[in-house]
Order: structure tokens, then C-alpha cells, then sequence
């Protein structure tokens, strides 16, 4: 009797560690950092810093986001990226999800691109109307040239369950009309809800692009990687980190938020910086 009830103890000591555990990796939210050195970034880009948000679902982090809120302002960024799954088309509440672009609209420009999420709620323009009248960049197939002298260009392309094209065929026809007025020789970003069209963005040529949604794998396994993620099936290549193929540069965000699978194993929501590093001698 006394070997079962240590046994029945030490199982929910486990099991309440597990949940800690769980609770912590899942609430808590972390910052990785990136660089990206290139010949092409002109020499006034050279410390441009980017935050990138990635598939909030409609998280919360603290009250109205207190914790997300204020480690972006802790980053000082110059542009703030969101890469899709801005919301959650299963519990759909925008209105939490704006409260992060009102606290943050004073400390860097907003860029904007839709998930799959956004057009599952078949109510898309109203969320792009919503993020427009607070300023953010929506970026439907098209492309934002900034700077003074020497510029650069910021691209995004609506996630492809907006169309009924076959995705691949969809993603090149975004592309070429995102960048049709973009000169060749300009430093181009993107922003692209889905990782896998990396073969798409290196026939462009785009120099760097931004992307989410495969949540990290969900579940990682220490020392082997992703479990699993949409669209590329069970242990896939592109779910986090920087991945490079002819020289265009693809960054993957692991997220912030959980949708149909509620919590992240070994996997901590993230924010990624990244900054650019001119290597030009212009």
C-alpha cells in the first residue's frame, strides 16, 4: 500500500512539473537575434532593425499585451513586420489583437501581410481596412519603396488561400505583380505568410523575405527538430532560423500564438530581430 501511494505521488509531482512547465514555455515569449549582411543593403540601411510578430491568433501576453508591447519598445525598432495569422479564424477577436498596433504606432511603421487565417474569416478587408486606418502598411500584392537617397523595397503577398490558382502558380503571379515597378538592382524584402515557396522568392530574386506559419513544428524534439507543420507534413525543413538558397535569405518566425493545436512543446513563442548589415563601400 505504501509502495502504491509513492508511486501515485511522485506520478503527480511529474505531472505537475509537466504543467509548470507547459504553462511557462507557452506564456512567457522570447527574443532571437538575427543578422543579415549583403553587399546589396546600401550603407544608410547598414543597423536598420526589424521586429518580426508573426501568427499572434489572437494571443494575449499579459493584460491588453503589456508583456509583448513592451519588448518590442525595449528593441527599438525601425519597422515592425507582421507575417500573417495576425488573428485566429477560430476564436476571432480582432479587437484584442489591435490593441498591440495602437500601443506600438508611435515607435516604428507598421507592414502588413495576411495569413490564412485573415481570409478564413471571410472577412478580410474589414481586418485590412481596420489595420489601415491605424496607419499599418498593407501590403496586398504590392510593394512600399523607402528611403532618401539610396531606397529600398518592402513587398508582401496576400497568403494564397485568398485565390483558387494552384498555390505555387498564385505565389509567382503575386510576386511578379508585388515587385513589377521595383528596379532590379534594389535591395528587395518580402513579406510571405508561407516558408515552403522558398524556390518562388529565389526565382525573383528577392534578397530577403519573412515568413511564419509553421508555428516552430508546434512540438520540437531537442537535437532532431520540427514535428510537424502545414503544408510540409511531419518533420519539415522550414520552421525557424534563417535558411539561404542562391543568395536570397528566408527568415521563418516560430510565432507567438497556438490555433488548433493549444500548446508549444520546447518551442517558446518568439519575437525575431533582425538586422541588416551593409557590406557595400559605396
Amino acid at each position: 500500500m505504501r509502495g502504491k501511494l509513492k508511486a501515485i505521488l511522485i506520478i503527480f509531482i511529474l505531472t505537475l512539473l509537466v504543467g509548470l512547465y507547459l504553462y511557462k514555455e507557452n506564456s512567457s515569449i522570447g527574443v532571437t537575434f538575427l543578422e543579415i549582411e549583403s553587399l546589396r543593403i546600401p550603407t544608410s540601411f547598414d543597423n536598420y532593425r526589424i521586429v518580426q510578430l508573426s501568427d499572434i491568433h489572437d494571443s494575449e501576453f499579459g493584460e491588453d499585451n503589456s508583456k509583448l508591447v513592451n519588448k518590442v519598445k525595449q528593441l527599438s525598432p525601425n519597422a515592425i513586420f507582421i507575417t500573417g495569422d495576425f488573428i485566429d479564424g477560430n476564436r476571432y477577436d480582432l479587437e484584442q489583437s489591435l490593441k498591440i498596433i495602437r500601443q506600438l504606432q508611435a515607435v516604428a511603421p507598421f507592414f502588413y501581410v495576411t495569413g490564412n487565417h485573415e481570409i478564413s474569416t471571410n472577412d478580410v478587408e474589414f481586418i485590412k481596412g481596420k489595420l489601415d486606418e491605424l496607419g499599418v502598411h498593407v501590403l496586398t500584392n504590392e510593394s512600399i519603396i523607402i528611403g532618401d537617397e539610396v531606397k529600398i523595397a518592402i513587398g508582401g503577398i496576400d497568403d494564397p488561400l485568398s485565390s483558387s490558382l494552384a498555390e505555387e502558380q498564385y505565389v509567382e503571379e503575386a510576386l511578379e505583380k508585388a515587385f513589377e515597378d521595383v528596379p532590379e538592382d534594389m535591395f528587395k524584402m518580402l513579406l510571405s505568410h508561407r516558408p515552403y515557396e522558398l524556390d518562388s522568392y529565389v526565382t525573383k530574386r528577392i534578397d530577403l523575405v519573412f515568413s511564419g506559419h509553421a508555428h516552430g513544428g508546434q512540438i520540437r524534439i531537442p537535437g532532431i527538430g520540427a514535428l510537424i507543420a502545414p503544408g510540409q507534413g511531419w518533420f519539415p525543413e522550414y520552421t525557424s532560423g534563417i535558411h539561404e538558397k542562391s543568395g536570397t535569405h528566408l527568415v521563418i518566425s516560430r510565432g507567438l500564438g497556438n490555433s488548433i493545436i493549444p500548446i508549444r512543446v520546447f518551442n517558446q513563442p518568439e519575437i525575431v530581430v533582425v538586422t541588416l548589415k551593409s557590406l557595400s563601400t559605396e
